[in-house]
């Protein structure tokens, strides 16, 4: 464990499963080609803090319903969370020793790669090509990644019994 970094409370599996949920809400709302994908970067997430609970299955089954919501080929969002979730727990050891912006970094690649899987998958199938904002939305999943992190470590940062003497 990196020097100076808080120990954490272990992650409660009602509150992985109704991030996730709430992530899947999220990404059935956005409906522009630069809207950054919630349920893949919560899906990064929760493999790269939590491999043994959110893998590959879970990936999968999100990205059918999200294939299925979106009236698109059965398969895409899918064959794509499956990718990211697979390379998020191939380096979920390395990134958790990095501070959260450096995070964000090593994340990045991985969104794009995502993103370039569903294009090609999409290509194949005879869509046409996306717009020029079509490749931002990775950008943007990178740039929530802190925002993300905070906001789904905060369960995990309290005191197992705070007082006074023991502040947060």
């Amino acid at each position: 464990m990196p020097t100076g970094q808080q120990l954490l409370l272990p992650a409660s599996p009602l509150f992985i499963a109704s991030s996730l949920l709430g992530a899947l809400l999220l990404s059935m709302l956005s409906q522009q080609p630069w809207m950054p994908d919630v349920m893949a970067l919560t899906l990064v997430f929760w493999t790269i803090h939590q491999p043994l609970r959110v893998g590959i299955g879970a990936a999968f089954c999100f990205g059918l319903v999200m294939d299925v919501q979106q009236a698109g080929l059965l398969g895409q969002h899918a064959l794509a969370y499956t990718a990211l979730s697979f390379l998020g727990i191939m380096i979920h050891r390395r990134v958790l020793w990095f501070p959260v912006p450096s995070q964000a970094l090593q994340v990045l690649p991985l969104m794009m790669f995502a993103h370039l899987l569903e294009f090609l998958v999409r290509l194949v199938s005879g869509g046409g090509w996306p717009e020029w904002s079509y490749w931002l939305a990775p950008v943007l999943q990178a740039l929530l990644w802190p925002l993300v992190s905070v906001l789904l470590l905060m369960p995990q940062r309290r005191a197992p019994d705070p007082d006074a003497t023991r502040p947060l």
